[in-house]
């Protein structure tokens, strides 16, 4: 069952009809105790009348027939009324009355089979007029009167379910309408149409849906806007080494001195180096970006990938890198793959922004965190909030850099549980950037 008006009609219609069934239980099971409360008052009352009016009966002699009463009208026209002596002889009946004896109890109330027919009697006995009264009726009657009432209640019902089933059909329909009216407006839109649904006249029930769906909008207009700012960038970082790498190809081609030559296609290898950085860079921007979570969190050997790193990264002469020997066997808990990226990005943005000096790793005394500095120009104190926005190239840039380094290594700290903190060096002019435990 696919539509949710139907399903929802299918319940509402289950739910109305066992709250109908439960009533007509209700119904029955009161009634009938109310018809039998009131029709055994009826039998109380009949009898103790009989008894009172006894006199009337001549009962002088047992050996006569037994007297017929007067039949009664309405309701009472379905009791019947036995008068006997204490001496067991039938003084009088009325005419629903049976011929045989309708109960054996001296008084109270009794129940008897005469002549295939449950009786249900009320007997009182006057020693003094020495008679005994039974007055009863049928338990069949009483079946029949509470299913009679049962049965006029239901007859309505008949013609009252299919109008519920209607009206419940059209307030649902009427209720569903906004969904409708949302649709039509998400079908009317074409693919670059991302304004947000207006949900203020939607109903409470419908608002989280055009929440959520606004939200999601928001996220793919930003993912596409960042496609596109990505996509601009590097097809503008990228034209000028390859501009750069072709000219070099050229003039290493056209001269005839052979330091002419060299010269350029050393150019081309600073060029190609610049190209492969960026390139793995925005292959590593993206792949974080794909990433919705970092991978298992583990004990990683911190250590291990600044050595690592250090080791595998080329640098110029007058850059010298020292890592604090405590670094060595030092763990923090994270993702591999994503502090190894972090680091790399670091150490790499370090030394670009270097000519000369020395690049420092160490680890805090409290064993939480570890840093990387450099002696570089640093970063303006107003540009410190920026500068982890991808793109970003400050006062400061490197002709090598591409604005990447830092919005990496940040991203990549946060996939790994860890944080990022950058701070200018107070003891000279360079940078301090922490990566400490969350």
């Amino acid at each position: 069952m696919r539509s949710l008006r139907v399903r929802l009609f299918a319940i509402l219609l289950v739910a109305t009809g066992l709250i109908w069934l439960s009533a007509v239980a209700w119904i029955y099971l009161s009634s009938k105790w109310e018809v039998e409360h009131f029709v055994d008052t009826q039998l109380q009352e009949a009898a103790r009348m009989v008894v009172s009016v006894v006199d009337k009966v001549d009962n002088a002699s047992t050996g006569r027939t037994p007297t017929t009463l007067g039949s009664p009208t309405g309701y009472q026209r379905q009791i019947a009324c036995q008068i006997w002596s204490l001496s067991g002889s039938l003084l009088a009946r009325s005419s629903e009355a049976p011929a045989h004896r309708m109960s054996d109890a001296s008084s109270g109330f009794s129940e008897r089979e005469v002549n295939g027919d449950t009786w249900r009697v009320f007997t009182v006995e006057d020693p003094e007029k020495g008679i005994r009264v039974m007055v009863g009726d049928r338990i069949g009657l009483r079946e029949r009167l509470v299913t009679d009432l049962v049965r006029s209640f239901l007859t309505p019902v008949l013609f009252v379910v299919p109008l519920l089933g209607m009206l419940i059909w059209v307030s649902l329909g009427r209720g569903l309408r906004p969904l409708r009216r949302m649709t039509r407006d998400l079908e009317a839109r074409d693919a670059d149409d991302m304004r947000a649904i207006d949900a203020g006249r939607a109903p409470a029930e419908v608002r989280p849906l055009a929440d959520a769906l606004n939200a999601l909008f928001l996220k793919v207009e930003t993912a596409r806007r960042h496609e596109r700012t990505v996509t601009a960038f590097a097809a503008h970082e990228l034209r000028t080494p390859l501009a750069g790498l072709k000219t070099q190809a050229q003039v290493a081609m056209a001269t005839p001195d052979p330091s002419v030559a060299k010269a350029a296609l050393r150019q081309i290898l600073t060029a190609v180096d610049q190209t492969t950085r960026l390139v793995r860079q925005l292959l590593d921007a993206a792949r974080l970006d794909a990433e919705v979570d970092g991978g298992p969190l583990t004990d990683v050997d911190v250590g291990a990938l600044i050595a690592e790193t250090v080791q595998g990264m080329r640098v110029s002469e007058g850059i010298r890198t020292v890592v604090d020997p405590r670094l060595r066997g030092f763990k923090m808990r994270g993702d591999p793959e994503s502090l190894r990226l972090a680091i790399r990005n670091l150490h790499e943005n370090a030394i670009h922004h270097m000519s000369t000096g020395t690049v420092e790793w160490g680890v805090r005394p409290s064993g939480t965190a570890f840093f990387i500095r450099d002696e570089g120009p640093g970063i303006p104190e107003e540009e410190m909030p920026h500068v982890t926005t991808r793109f970003y190239r400050g006062r400061h840039k490197s002709t090598s850099g591409s604005g990447l380094g830092l919005a990496i290594s940040e991203m990549a700290a946060r996939r790994s549980g860890a944080k990022l903190r950058l701070r200018n060096r107070q003891d000279r002019s360079g940078l301090e950037v922490e990566l400490a435990a969350a």
